[in-house]
């Protein structure tokens, strides 16, 4: 698999990661759209929300409380989470993760 998230996880492509635990790691965006950007990213490969299985609902709850507490981390005011779900749906990386942003 190609899978340029999947890399990363598996740290073979070099990052600084903001958090992590055994479900997921989190990341600054390399193009970000706000002064805060981060990608929060299951371990697990599934290509998309769309794709999404019934078993790994858990890892979709997991990735938002996880923003949470990066956010409170951040002394976050606000912020906006945000899943880009297909191509069509601006979805550019085929592997599901959720946006933290913030300005």
């Amino acid at each position: 698999m190609d899978c340029l998230f999947c890399k990363i996880l598996k740290k073979e492509i070099p990052t600084e990661f903001v958090y992590e635990d055994e479900v997921c790691s989190a990341f600054n965006d390399i193009n970000p759209k706000a002064k805060t950007h981060v990608l929060i990213v299951p371990k697990k490969h599934i290509d998309s929300v769309m794709t999404l299985a019934e078993e790994d609902k858990e890892i979709v709850s997991h990735l938002i409380y996880t923003a949470k507490k990066i956010a409170e981390k951040k002394n976050l005011e606000g912020y906006q989470l945000r899943f880009h779900v297909g191509e069509k749906g601006g979805q550019e990386i085929f592997h599901i993760h959720l946006h933290l942003l913030a300005n």
